[in-house]
């Protein structure tokens, strides 16, 4: 018989732990709130399980579930995994249809937003989209990786980084004891070969064919390319771009952290050339819109195809013309608006003496020296503003040998 009485449990205000027996306690807390819980060993470590609120759950009722949980250690049974099946755990599936909806307004980019689930219903969901979220086991999700892990092994890293996301939310949320041990399935995956991803570019010796090409019509995605490219930056800080942002008098673009990759505040030096783009960019002004390149949904900014449909049209009606198209002349493939960025870098590093921080810090790179960005506080715009007004002028077919020199 147990040593707590109907009456006490009642009774009882002072904040404190009271035995019953058998592993049963009532545990009263410092506001007064009242619980049961049962303490067990399972493989020589002690547990104490919920057996609910002492407000709904009577003595009687307290010791019974004490004495079922205390049945099913001895049959070998996890209570707590057996109750999360009696609440209904959720499959994969569904965990991470739920973790989609809680992290995709934190999201900057739209792409990634649509692009995270798909990765995990084209590799994940076939193998084990409807297991329990708490029965995914090591294996299986070794598996879906390894069939894919040497084809596609940026594919493979991200649906590794999304499925992990997926367990560990059901650890926090109580669905799983433990996650994965991901050491072990990074053992058990073949080595993958290391491979740098370039964007197609173009030869900064061909950007003036290019650029008079470009300019030969007018549509917004040209105008936001030639943008683009006058002050290599991303295309979605372009597609993106604000009047408020933009302070032409100063020749300032001032983006804010949430629109950029690194999610730093990021001041891009305008060029005379940029400038006057810019200028010309007014008479497509539309009401409502603060949008300097606004796309054709009102209020919308445009796709990032738009500008990759600009290159592939001039490419395709270049080839036509008898000319040579625009490739990457290593990769062979058309060139892409990110390119731009590599024309600009590799044009700084063969023509110009500008230091490669000043280059790197005009494409809003961070630096990877953790020593030497804790000492360095300055983002060099005097000195990006001289490199890229330079740019500015080379675009043009002009040349400044005032600003071929190294700032010191």
């Amino acid at each position: 018989m147990g040593k707590l009485s109907a009456t006490f449990v009642k009774a009882v205000s002072t904040a404190g732990r009271y035995v019953d027996g058998d592993g049963l306690c009532l545990v009263v807390g410092k506001t007064g709130g009242k619980s049961w819980v049962v303490r067990v060993q399972k493989d020589k470590a002690r547990r104490d399980i919920g057996l609910g609120s002492a407000a709904k759950v009577t003595l009687r009722l307290a010791r019974d579930r004490a004495a079922i949980v205390r049945s099913q250690l001895e049959a070998g049974i996890d209570p707590i995994i057996e109750r999360r099946k009696a609440a209904g755990v959720p499959t994969f599936r569904e965990a991470a249809a739920l973790v989609h909806a809680e992290h995709k307004k934190g999201w900057k980019n739209g792409k990634h937003r649509d692009q995270w689930l798909a990765t995990l219903d084209a590799y994940a969901f076939p193998a084990f989209g409807d297991v329990s979220v708490a029965l995914v086991d090591t294996g299986a999700v070794r598996d879906a990786l390894g069939a894919i892990w040497l084809t596609k092994g940026e594919t493979a890293r991200r649906l590794r980084q999304r499925i992990r996301t997926v367990i560990d939310w059901a650890v926090a949320k109580g669905y799983r004891e433990a996650s994965l041990p991901w050491p072990v399935i990074d053992k058990a995956l073949p080595k993958q070969r290391a491979k740098v991803k370039h964007h197609p570019s173009l030869p900064y010796a061909d950007l003036a064919t290019f650029l008079a090409d470009l300019r030969s019509k007018e549509t917004m995605g040209r105008l936001a390319l030639e943008t683009l490219i006058l002050t290599a930056a991303r295309s979605g800080e372009v597609r993106g771009a604000l009047w408020s942002e933009i302070d032409l008098k100063a020749q300032l673009w001032s983006i804010p952290a949430e629109r950029m990759k690194a999610g730093n505040d990021h001041v891009i030096t305008l060029s005379d050339a940029a400038v006057t783009l810019l200028e010309r960019m007014k008479s497509h002004k539309r009401e409502n819109s603060d949008l300097v390149f606004p796309g054709t949904s009102k209020g919308k900014e445009l796709s990032d195809m738009t500008l990759t449909k600009v290159i592939r049209d001039m490419h395709a009606n270049d080839l036509k013309q008898g000319g040579a198209g625009y490739l990457d002349p290593v990769q062979r493939k058309i060139a892409t608006a990110h390119g731009f960025r590599s024309t600009f870098r590799t044009w700084a590093a063969e023509q110009t003496s500008y230091p490669r921080e000043i280059a790197e810090a005009a494409l809003a790179h961070i630096n990877q020296n953790r020593t030497e960005a804790s000492y360095l506080h300055t983002d060099h715009r005097a000195k990006r503003a001289d490199l890229l007004q330079l740019w500015g002028k080379f675009c043009e077919g002009k040349k400044d040998t005032n600003l071929l020199r190294l700032a010191v």
